[in-house]
């Protein structure tokens, strides 16, 4: 076992060495076959730009102070492309030309002019070298979408020298996209970059053939990684949202043009709208699950405006392995499942059977998400086991996260085995319970959780249970139950093992563990969409093997 575990490591660090590798001689690619690419003449048409604009971004971008990625950036110089940036987050929203979104909706005659002389400013420094990050390829996806999208902001008025210029950049782009895409594993970024070149053939006058190779390309990548229950094999909540703000302007070029959408693109659209209201919360908020962030409101509004599919959320993910209980106005979402292969646990969180809880329109219990544009420590804190709503040994997690350069921060040593039963009782009340082997080869222990929701949605039962599996030895350790609180939530104790939680619409809920002492600790938020915020958690601390199980409940007080 010990030696074939080893074997996949060496061949998954052979692979992602050569993926670098790949990347590397990118640039050396694109120099030797720059001067044979064949350049555009003219634009058909400008893709729509879902994602919400703020013309308070545009007023501080004219001021030459620019909000991006958590940071207030002011530059000293008219071009920001030649100083030191603050971050690499922040070097990455700025190279990737998003923010001209904001531009366009001042719609102003100087900011166009501002957005021009910008893009111009980034051509003459890295239009003609490839270098990083400015090349990452989800940078370059991300920036071809924009600069496609947008492209009124910033020829409106322009000179025939930079719509030439312009269109070389769209040239450069289309090339050195179709190079990286060979080189990447199945991701979101992968998608993305399908979706940016089917966008180009059709924003760029081409044959039509040329359209119906990039459309064919495209269905296979969404066949390959959007499961049949809707959800991205990322596991990732915000990752189906992301997918569709850039599928469906997508779709509606083609209709607009009068071409043949591909086969896959409207079923998987219809596919991903089902998952996506499963992840939705009472208050409308995605769960915070595998790497999801806050979700701005009017993005997810101007998603769901397409919905023509309706009805109500699924009960279950098979595919995603996620459950959904669900009654009167109380939500729960649990976790019963772990990354579908080596390469997408780079970024999946150690949170297995961690769950959240929303009631009325306040979610209650959640888990700390993902910093959206933090550093890499705070990114590897997100993934810990104790950063989710779940239960930890040894303060352990129970998945260990690699530091390998050359691995990446793949998650290692996890659970490998996972069983799941759903019922309905005679009263109607449902029921899920789940197990996990993640802590068996560091412990020796099993870790079962069992979750029950009333019929009338007024009451959750929860029971958390630890055994030794036959040919497993149970060691003495401390566990930690962790139940992470939204920050919107005030509690306030009762008694010892009694805690009131007051949602922001004034709705209360009491959380309890008969026989149990309930602490109340400092937490972090990672997932505000302001960034980092304090919170707090409860927390439940025992000892194995004396204590093997732990009872818990969630009432609403009226």
């Amino acid at each position: 076992m010990l030696l074939a575990e080893r074997r996949r490591r060496l061949a998954l660090g052979l692979t992602e060495a050569q993926r670098r590798l790949c990347r590397r001689l990118l640039p050396v690619r694109m120099t030797a076959t720059r001067v044979g690419m064949t350049v555009p003449e003219r634009l058909v048409v400008a893709p729509t730009d879902l994602r919400a604009a703020d013309p308070f971004i545009a007023q501080e971008i004219m001021a030459g102070r620019f909000p991006l990625a958590g940071r207030v950036f002011e530059t000293e110089e008219d071009n920001p492309f030649l100083e030191p940036l603050p971050s690499r987050a922040f070097a990455e929203r700025l190279h990737s030309f998003a923010w001209l979104r904001h531009i366009r909706a001042l719609r102003k005659d100087e900011a166009r002019v501002q957005a021009r002389h910008l893009l111009n400013a980034w051509m003459q420094i890295h239009g003609r070298k490839i270098s990083v990050p400015a090349w990452e390829p989800h940078v370059a996806a991300e920036r071809m979408i924009a600069l496609l999208s947008h492209s009124p902001v910033v020829l409106q008025g322009a000179e025939g020298g930079f719509y030439r210029r312009f269109m070389r950049c769209i040239a450069c782009h289309r090339h050195f996209l179709r190079k990286a895409v060979a080189c990447l594993p199945p991701t979101e970024t992968r998608l993305r970059i399908h979706i940016a070149l089917a966008m180009a053939t059709l924003a760029i006058p081409s044959p039509e053939k040329v359209i119906r190779r990039e459309g064919a390309r495209l269905d296979r990548e969404l066949e390959l990684q959007i499961l049949a229950d809707g959800g991205h094999v990322s596991r990732n909540p915000r990752t189906a949202l992301e997918i569709l703000l850039d599928l469906l302007p997508l779709r509606q070029t083609y209709i607009n043009l009068g071409y043949d959408v591909p086969q896959k693109l409207i079923p998987t659209i219809d596919r991903i709208y089902p998952a996506l209201r499963f992840f939705r919360h009472q208050d409308g908020d995605l769960a915070l699950f595998n790497g999801a962030s806050a979700t701005p409101a009017a993005e997810l509004s101007a998603v769901l405006r397409y919905d023509e599919t309706g009805g109500k959320p699924f009960k279950a993910l098979p595919h995603c392995h996620y459950h959904r209980l669900t009654a009167g106005e109380t939500t729960i979402l649990v976790d019963t499942g772990r990354p579908l292969s080596p390469d997408l646990s780079r970024g999946a969180h150690a949170g297995y059977l961690c769950f959240e809880f929303s009631a009325g329109r306040s979610r209650f219990i959640v888990n700390a998400g993902a910093p959206k544009f933090a550093g890499r420590t705070y990114r590897q804190l997100s993934r810990a086991t104790a950063a989710h709503s779940t239960v930890t040994l040894g303060e352990t997690s129970s998945a260990r996260i690699a530091t390998s350069r050359l691995l990446g921060p793949l998650l290692l040593d996890g659970a490998r085995d996972f069983s799941v039963q759903r019922w309905e009782d005679t009263y109607g009340n449902d029921w899920l319970k789940a197990s996990h082997d993640g802590y068996v080869m560091p412990f020796g222990y099993v870790h079962q959780r069992e979750i029950g929701l009333a019929a009338k949605g007024h009451r959750v039962k929860g029971h958390d249970h630890f055994f030794v599996p036959e040919g497993a030895e149970g060691k003495q350790v401390t566990g930690t139950a962790r139940f992470h609180i939204h920050p919107s939530v005030l509690l306030s104790r009762v008694d010892a093992e009694t805690i009131s939680m007051e949602g922001a619409d004034g709705e209360v809920w009491l959380f309890a563990a008969p026989g149990l002492e309930v602490g109340i600790e400092e937490d972090v938020f990672f997932a505000d969409v302001s960034g980092m915020r304090p919170s707090q958690q409860l927390v439940i601390d025992f000892e194995l093997p004396g204590t093997s199980d732990l009872r818990w409940m969630l009432k609403q007080q009226v």
